[in-house]
């Protein structure tokens, strides 16, 4: 009994050993079939965006001054979001590939894009200016532009030709005519609250800036509508809201709150006026 003992532990290792063996093997196959397997979601967002190109900006972060302590976290934080509306921008120019005319991606992406990053990094430079000396210039930081693969439609022949008779009609408008009107009322104009009968009593310090803003604001809204009217037919059914009203959101959010600032430097800083920021189609 005492000599089969030696012998059966013997095979008894051997099983153990074998079977062991064989789950091992059987994980680092798995293992190795995962790790040599991307998904499919992520090559085909790669093989789109090589296909689209990508979008490129220019770098913010490396154009500051020195940032006051008190001013880092805001600006970390807007720094942050420049880095956010870029990913956004590219994930939008792999999901929209196809729609639109010539134009779209300048129109839908790029210049959205844009308006964003000028907000954001309004905010920057306003966070740096109240603690030390507000850089200006920064804005110039804010165009985007697509790389390789993708093309804008911009700077060739088409765009310069698609956009001349909007050009005319906004001369039109301005000078009393009818033109874009006549446009607009086929697609609809963009409505936005009042701010001016919004606000407190004004200092007379901060009027001028505060006046500055408040036409900003309706040159704001001019501008959407003449690109309510030059976008006609691009994109799909959230188009306006995502390349036209958001973004107008975002213009209107940096400029009232300016106005806000500005009377706060003299009075109370009025709250609650980014609730007039955003705007609606009205057909």
């Amino acid at each position: 009994m005492s000599r089969a003992l030696p012998k059966y532990n013997k095979r008894r290792v051997v099983f153990i050993g074998g079977a062991a063996a064989v789950a091992l093997s059987g994980a680092v196959i798995a293992g190795s079939a995962l790790a040599g397997t991307p998904s499919k979601s992520g090559t085909q967002n790669v093989r789109t965006l090589a296909a689209t190109g990508t979008i490129s900006c220019p770098d913010v972060k490396s154009q500051l001054p020195a940032v006051p302590a008190s001013a880092q976290a805001e600006v970390d934080r807007n720094l942050t979001l420049l880095n956010t509306q870029i990913a956004e921008a590219n994930k939008r120019l792999v999901d929209t590939v196809g729609q639109g005319g010539p134009n779209f991606v300048q129109n839908a992406i790029l210049g959205p894009l844009k308006d964003k990053r000028v907000s954001t990094i309004d905010r920057i430079a306003i966070a740096i200016g109240r603690k030390g000396t507000k850089p200006t210039g920064l804005d110039a930081l804010a165009g985007c532009t697509l790389n390789s693969a993708g093309t804008t439609g911009s700077t060739g022949a088409t765009g310069a030709t698609a956009a001349t008779p909007s050009a005319t009609a906004a001369a039109t408008q301005a000078a009393g005519g009818t033109g874009t009107t006549a446009a607009s009322g086929a697609v609809g104009t963009i409505s936005c609250p009042d701010v001016k009968s919004q606000l407190p009593a004004v200092p007379a310090s901060a009027q001028a800036e505060v006046d500055r803003n408040l036409t900003l604001l309706n040159t704001q809204i001019a501008e959407a509508n003449k690109r309510l009217v030059d976008t006609v037919g691009q994109g799909g059914p959230n188009f306006v809201q995502n390349a036209i009203l958001g973004p107008l959101k975002d213009k209107r959010v940096s400029t009232i709150d300016r106005i806000a600032i500005a009377i706060g430097r003299q009075g109370t800083k009025p709250t609650g006026l980014d609730s007039l920021a955003a705007c609606t189609l009205t057909k």
